[in-house]
């Protein structure tokens, strides 16, 4: 006798389906406070609108008048440095490496940044890991002075592994087109001066992944003696450095002629590579090995991983995680500037006079 199928079924649903819209709307619910510490007057959107507004200008007391203002954007994510976030259940500090990692290219052009919007895709509703997540975010901005303007969550169940997420981040800036810093004005005598990192920052995971947990056979919580005692987490989860305030201020400082001349951001790459993307043709940086201090956790990786020294180079920032290159006459000052907002920076380099198609930028 065939089954009996007449009975009442349960359709699908969309919770059933993975996307529980409840937890979703409660998890939108506990964003908007840590998105109002980030804003300014300028911020004109009402929340829950479909678009953030910005206003370039402020009426009254607080107006700034642009003459030719440029717009600069830019956008990044955190790679798989989220792999280790998510092992170790800490999420805040990868919402400060959104954040820092899209700003810093920003302020590479002389621009203040002025806005942010992030995108989180998640295996499934999660208000608790979403709310760490951007508290970060909001963290980073506030210290940044660049609004969170808004952002998007998507819940992609079959995308994700449950527990997985990822994150991209966008930010656009402004900048007097009279003010951008592009590294043509590089120059023969200039000095570089290399801003301290606090370590890997966001690049290079996959090879610090490979090193630490598969060769060097280490857990999350495990203590490293040669790392102050600090656990792997604790060390591999240090946030990405926020340079936008010392950085803008150093910039400000000088009204008339600008002294800086090039920024680079060092990421993926090395020194190296990305030093050479700003630098013009007929100069070349001679880096010098050894002028800088390389913090503890690279040596340790190099180690656990067996790396060569000039793939160490060529992947990540070995303590420096930002080159200004500077009129010589001023570098003192600027580096004592930046003391004082607590960045220890170093002259890692001189700029010299170079043959047309000569290397942009020689580390010896």
């Amino acid at each position: 006798m065939a089954d009996d199928t007449s009975g009442p079924r349960s359709g699908a649903t969309y919770a059933s389906s993975g996307v529980d819209l409840a937890l979703y709307a409660e998890g939108m619910a506990r964003l908007p406070a840590h998105m109002r510490r980030t804003q300014c007057p300028r911020v004109i959107s009402a929340e829950g609108g479909f678009a953030a507004l910005f206003q370039m200008t402020l009426p009254g007391l607080f107006r700034r008048a642009w003459e030719d203002p440029v717009l600069v954007s830019c956008t990044d994510g955190v790679g798989t440095k989220l792999k280790i976030a998510v092992l170790a259940g800490v999420h805040h500090t990868v919402g400060i490496d959104l954040v820092a990692m899209s700003v810093t290219d920003c302020l590479c052009t002389g621009a203040e940044p002025a806005f942010f919007l992030d995108y989180v895709a998640m295996s499934h509703d999660d208000p608790d890991l979403l709310e760490q997540i951007v508290r970060g975010i909001a963290d980073a901005c506030v210290e940044s002075d660049c609004a969170l303007v808004g952002g998007e969550t998507a819940i992609l169940p079959d995308m994700y592994q449950r527990g997985e997420y990822d994150l991209a981040g966008f930010v656009v800036g402004l900048v007097e087109r009279r003010r951008i810093v592009d590294g043509r004005q590089i120059q023969p005598g200039d000095v570089a001066l290399g801003l301290a990192s606090t370590g890997f920052h966001s690049n290079g995971y996959s090879l610090v992944r490979r090193a630490v947990f598969d060769l060097g056979g280490l857990a999350c919580g495990d203590a490293v003696p040669e790392l102050g005692g600090r656990t792997v987490a604790e060390a591999l989860l240090e946030p990405t450095r926020l340079y936008a305030r010392p950085v803008r201020s150093v910039l400000r400082h000088y009204r008339v002629k600008q002294p800086v001349h090039g920024i680079a951001h060092i990421t993926g790459g090395g020194l190296a590579e990305n030093l050479a993307r700003i630098v013009p043709e007929g100069v070349q940086v001679v880096i010098e090995r050894g002028s800088w201090r390389v913090p503890a956790v690279f040596p340790w990786v190099q180690r656990l991983g067996a790396i060569a020294d000039d793939e160490m180079a060529r992947v990540f920032n070995m303590g420096v995680g930002m080159v200004l290159v500077v009129a010589p006459h001023f570098a003192d000052s600027i580096a004592s500037q930046l003391g004082d907002f607590g960045i220890e920076s170093w002259r890692i380099g001189t700029v010299h006079a170079a043959d047309a198609g000569a290397e942009r930028v020689v580390v010896r």
